[in-house]
């Protein structure tokens, strides 16, 4: 499997890749969590989506990794070349940003809707967690320092990188299901004064982050 990477036990000890795959997993962990847990898209609409279910977090992981996962594979078969494309992240940033502005204006209409039903992004949480992690910032991060990581797991073999996959994706779901359960479970003691300032706040994000990505896309 390492010959589809070209890495050779030169390129090993020459790159500094650590060989010894519980400590490799342990440096996986420490990794992702600052990037999983840094406010972005995929947080804002964990917590609008976690306000109506304490599943939301869940499902929004697997909205997340059925970008993630298949992005993983992909760089292992050597494409991160192609995720460096500046066509590739105009393209992301212009319909990825779009959509993202579109779910921040539709959740600051709702935001004072009189029904709970009506206090949330109308897709499914597991659309809005696929919708949200499709931005450039998230390409970007895979196709750089992300690619290093598949190329040191690549050197335990398939096993290796399946395991470093669900390692980082479980980050994700331990991260976003903590987060809709707090939403959810708290729920009721949101004041209307309260519940209205977080579903701004949510709803900044989404926008602030989609002007970004299409402002971004056309410099």
């Amino acid at each position: 499997m390492n010959a589809i990477l070209g890495i050779s036990r030169k390129r090993v000890h020459e790159m500094g890749y650590i060989t010894d795959l519980p400590l490799f997993l342990t440096s996986v962990v420490l990794i992702s969590i600052p990037l999983v847990v840094s406010p972005g898209p995929v947080f804002a609409v964990t917590v609008a989506k976690g306000y109506s279910s304490k599943w939301a977090g869940a499902m929004i992981a697997l909205g997340h990794g059925a970008i993630e996962f298949p992005l993983i594979m992909l760089l292992y078969l050597g494409l991160s070349e192609f995720l460096n494309s500046n066509l590739v992240h105009k393209t992301i940033g212009f319909i990825g940003g779009s959509i993202l502005l579109y779910m921040g204006l539709q959740l600051m209409r709702t935001r004072d809707s009189a029904n709970n039903e009506l206090r949330q992004i109308r897709h499914s949480s597991f659309i809005a967690g696929l919708v949200a992690s499709a931005n450039p910032f998230f390409f970007i991060s895979w196709a750089t320092v992300g690619a290093a990581m598949v190329e040191n797991a690549a050197i335990f073999g398939f096993f290796g990188l399946i395991t470093f996959a669900l390692t980082h994706w479980a980050i994700d779901l331990i991260w976003t299901s903590f987060v809709s359960v707090t939403i959810y479970k708290s729920r009721r003691f949101w004041t209307p004064k309260v519940f209205r300032a977080i579903f701004i706040f949510c709803a900044l994000i989404l926008v602030g982050f989609g002007l970004f990505f299409i402002l971004s896309s056309f410099l």
